[in-house]
């Protein structure tokens, strides 16, 4: 009898042992991945930062909108869940912005306009949230990709940009083999023998 409480007292030990060493690694590994996510937020939220103080840098982004503008890499988890889903969906959304604002300057610089991409974004800001809670779901996936995409300047160029002088060459081109062929017709009727 003794042998079989002794047996029982040393399986439960031997349960509670490995059932403490599986939570301790469940803990770790929540941490770790806690710690990863983290991270990852940080690097994030750092390279949005550190573009948007290049554009003020170059003139694009005045520097009073530079701390609305990254209000939206820091207003993203205040309604939203702490998910790796909508992490992705941070850094999709940071990374669109800064591609356009990129390519945007490019462009304005090879033109020598940088005060139109300066003008857009100061439309861009003025549509941005004022509240911590409008930074929602549906503003991420709907509201500030449109206005991204409303960053985009027009081109620009000299009166005469070379599709216009493509498209005018074209249109040369095109009635000057019409007048060759109607008077090639009159040479040709001219003469044919009248009967």
């Amino acid at each position: 009898m003794s042998y079989i409480v002794f047996f029982t007292l040393v399986l439960l030990i031997t349960l509670l042992g490995v059932y403490v060493v599986i939570e301790n690694n469940r803990k770790k590994a929540r941490e770790a991945e806690k710690k990863m996510f983290n991270d990852r937020l940080k690097k994030i939220t750092s390279q949005f930062k550190s573009k948007t103080s290049e554009f003020v840098e170059a003139k694009a982004l005045r520097p009073k909108y530079s701390p609305k503008v990254n209000a939206i890499v820091g207003n993203f988890f205040v309604v939203q869940a702490h998910t790796e889903e909508n992490l992705d969906q941070l850094e999709r959304i940071a990374e669109q912005f800064i591609y356009c604002v990129i390519s945007e300057l490019n462009k304005c610089r090879e033109n020598g306009n940088l005060d139109l991409l300066s003008d857009q974004l100061q439309y861009f800001v003025a549509e941005l949230p004022t509240s911590g809670i409008s930074y929602n779901k549906e503003f991420y996936q709907e509201i500030l990709p449109a206005l991204i995409v409303m960053i985009k300047t027009p081109e620009q160029g000299p009166n005469s940009t070379p599709s216009d002088e493509s498209n005018q060459h074209s249109d040369d081109l095109s009635t000057t083999p019409l007048d060759d062929t109607k008077a090639t017709q009159k040479v040709a009727a001219k003469a044919q023998p009248v009967a």
